[in-house]
């Protein structure tokens, strides 16, 4: 993954982002020596969260096969939710 400091972002804007895009499908902006964000292409962001839409439907339907639901009215809901706090 390629490396680009806050002030190369600051002083090439977008265009340091689309050369460090060039060789990776991400990049990580450094401020100060430490790593703190990672930028990436919109059709990559994308489809990493069409994955977590699918994990998620993964998982739910687990739960549903192992009987791990509970079925409620909204009301009864919002009581079992009140005592949770």
């Amino acid at each position: 993954m390629t490396n680009i400091t806050a002030n190369e972002l600051k002083t090439r804007g977008v265009s340091a982002i689309s050369k460090a895009l060039e060789d990776s499908q991400e990049a990580i902006v450094s401020v100060r020596g430490k790593d703190t964000y990672v930028v990436m292409d919109f059709a990559h962001y994308t489809h990493l969260r069409t994955c977590e839409i699918e994990a998620a439907i993964h998982a739910s339907r687990a739960d549903i096969e192992a009987g791990r639901y509970i079925v409620e009215s909204p009301e009864d809901h919002m009581k079992r939710l009140d005592t949770m706090e």
